[in-house]
C-alpha cells in the first residue's frame, strides 16, 4: 500500500495536461470500441473465433463489451483508473494474442498494442492531478 501512495505522490507532483488528455483519449477509445462491439456483436464473435474451443468463450463475449464501455468511461473521467485498467488488461492481452492465433490484421495489432502499453503506463502512473480520483481525495 505504501508503494501505491508513493506512486500517487510522484504522479501528482509530475502531472501534465498532455498525459491527462492521453488518459481521456484512451478512455474514449475503449468506450467507442465497447459500443462497436455491442452494435455489431457478430464482429466480436468473429474476432474471438480462434479461441472458440476454449472454455469460457461465451463469457469472454459477454465480458469484453461492457468492460470496455464502463472501464472506458471510468478511465476518461479518472475515477478508479487503476482498477479499470486492471479490468482492461486481460482483454487487451487477448486482443494482441488474437492477431497471432488467428488472421493477422496489422491495424488491429497496432491499436491493441498501443492501448495495452497505455493501460500498463496508467496502471503505474494513476489518474493524475486532473481527475475525479484527485478531486474526491482533496475533498476529504
Amino acid at each position: 500500500m505504501e508503494t501505491v501512495k508513493n506512486l500517487n505522490k510522484w504522479a501528482n507532483a509530475h502531472t501534465y495536461y498532455p498525459l491527462d488528455l492521453l488518459r481521456v483519449a484512451l478512455g474514449v477509445f475503449l468506450f467507442i470500441k465497447g459500443t462497436k462491439f455491442i452494435a455489431n456483436s457478430q464482429y466480436l464473435i468473429d474476432l474471438i473465433e480462434p479461441f472458440q474451443n476454449l472454455a469460457g468463450s461465451m463469457i469472454m463475449i459477454h465480458y469484453v463489451a461492457p468492460a470496455h464501455m464502463v472501464g472506458g468511461l471510468l478511465i476518461a473521467f479518472g475515477l478508479l483508473t487503476r482498477w479499470s485498467v486492471i479490468a482492461q488488461l486481460p482483454i487487451l492481452i487477448g486482443a494482441v494474442a488474437i492477431n497471432f492465433a488467428g488472421e493477422m490484421h496489422a491495424g488491429n495489432l497496432i491499436l491493441s498494442t498501443v492501448a495495452l502499453l497505455l493501460c500498463i503506463f496508467f496502471l503505474f502512473y494513476g489518474s493524475g492531478k486532473h481527475s475525479a480520483d484527485y478531486y474526491f481525495k482533496m475533498q476529504q
